[in-house]
């Protein structure tokens, strides 16, 4: 068994790790009497004990229902409602926040995009572009459509090493491509797309684009407007906030023609028998009671992150990234699994002789928390003839000495397999 030395946290980013931790009181959870080491981050973020007092708070001193009533609560909730839509806005540099509906999370909005907009704008025969990097939920829902509509899905190829091959995608473009649909940030494989230039390319063709950031958004500072997408969806469980709650960001021009994806509640301004009127752009897409609480946690998330600082974020999980890397590129019979030259901090990979599901659970009695599966990407699995990798996934809480139990532990389920 390889013997790391624990090392002495020293981050060249300016990230007191030591500080960082403290907010996050689920870090300090003994498993079979070991440190928890939470390694899943591409699944699911910790909640810093700042956004779990904000929705605390809420629930004490603020919970009411909003947009109906004139008393003191209900103009509380619902200041604080719409305060979290503006943060939102800001963080992404959106123009307008009526651009921004809250949404269950990324799942509910790609749904709505492909409800709303697929089944008015869309029709027979139109070609819907996805790649192979995608998770399952920017793969289920357009098949959906086309089972409903005629339309038709085709797949943009990936590389041996897991990137997206810009050249194929270039190619599958015709005068019948209608709408692109694509993942930011691989979930599986930690792949970066490189989206603008792509967003760029579809929009020579006049094809709206659609963006998965459920991976990019926590990690990464985005600017909807750089990147010049038409819609942008991400969740707010994977950045430090909780769940049952996201984003979906579109251009007005695209949400004003839209028609509602649910009815009831909000979402109308006049309801009768004969005709009901609906409500304006962002209102027309949040349909019944909404998730305020987890709004406004969603905002304190923001919030957080941003006094962090992204850039700060983003640097300290690139050097985790490397480190974790070169250790596991030193282990025999330790294959990494999307090996593209442009990733973020997700690592996938298989060992020789040992079924994930088994690293997983050997891992787990260490108190390392991994994620191991086909991630919702069976595709991808497919593409490499496996049935499922181990995936580690970091966080701005993270450390080089959680690097270091990790590659232990790989080396110790090696020892026990005789490998």
């Amino acid at each position: 068994m390889n013997k790391l030395a624990h090392r002495k946290e020293v981050d060249k980013e300016g990230l007191n790790l030591g500080e960082i931790r403290k907010d996050f009181p689920i870090l300090e959870t003994v498993v079979k009497g070991n440190p928890l080491v939470y390694l899943d981050n591409a699944a699911s973020s910790q909640m810093p004990i700042q956004v779990i007092n904000r929705i605390s708070d809420y629930h004490l001193s603020e919970h009411s229902n909003i947009h109906r009533a004139v008393h003191y609560l209900s103009e509380k909730a619902t200041a604080e409602y719409e305060n979290s839509r503006e943060i939102v806005k800001n963080f992404l540099n959106i123009e307008s926040s009526k651009e921004v509906i809250f949404t269950r999370g990324t799942t509910n909005g790609i749904n709505l995009v492909c409800q709303s907009y697929g089944s008015k704008f869309l029709k027979e025969g139109d070609e819907i572009l996805i790649s192979y990097l995608e998770h399952h939920a920017n793969i289920v829902p357009w098949q959906l459509l086309s089972e409903k509509i005629g339309t038709k899905l085709k797949v943009i190829p990936m590389t041996d090493d897991g990137d997206i091959d810009f050249e194929a995608f270039k190619k599958l473009i015709t005068k019948n491509t209608k709408f692109l649909s694509l993942t930011h940030i691989s979930n599986a494989l930690g792949t970066v797309l490189p989206i603008k230039e792509m967003v760029e390319y579809a929009h020579e063709y006049d094809i709206p684009v659609l963006v998965d950031g459920a991976q990019s958004v926590p990690h990464a500072e985005v600017d909807v407007r750089d990147i010049d997408c038409d819609f942008y969806v991400f969740s707010g469980h994977k950045m430090c906030g909780p769940s049952g709650i996201g984003v979906l960001y579109g251009k007005s021009k695209f949400l004003e023609k839209m028609d509602p994806y649910e009815g009831g509640g909000d979402m109308i301004l006049s309801v009768s028998f004969e005709k009901t009127v609906y409500n304006k752009v962002p209102y027309k897409f949040e349909a019944g009671t909404p998730p305020i609480a987890q709004a406004i946690g969603l905002g304190s998330a923001v919030e957080y992150l941003q006094e962090i600082g992204m850039d700060k974020i983003n640097q300290h999980e690139k050097n985790l990234l490397r480190y974790a890397t070169d250790e596991l590129n030193k282990i025999p019979g330790v294959r990494i699994i999307g090996t593209a030259e442009n990733k973020a901090g997700v690592i996938s990979f298989v060992i020789d002789g040992v079924h994930p599901h088994d690293i997983g659970t050997l891992l787990n009695d260490d108190g390392i928390a991994i994620r191991t599966g086909h991630h919702c990407a069976q595709p991808i699995m497919d593409k490499y003839k496996i049935p499922a990798t181990a995936r580690a996934s970091f966080y701005l809480y993270n450390t080089m000495s959680e690097i270091d139990k990790l590659i232990n532990g790989i080396y110790s389920i090696k020892k026990l397999f005789g490998a």
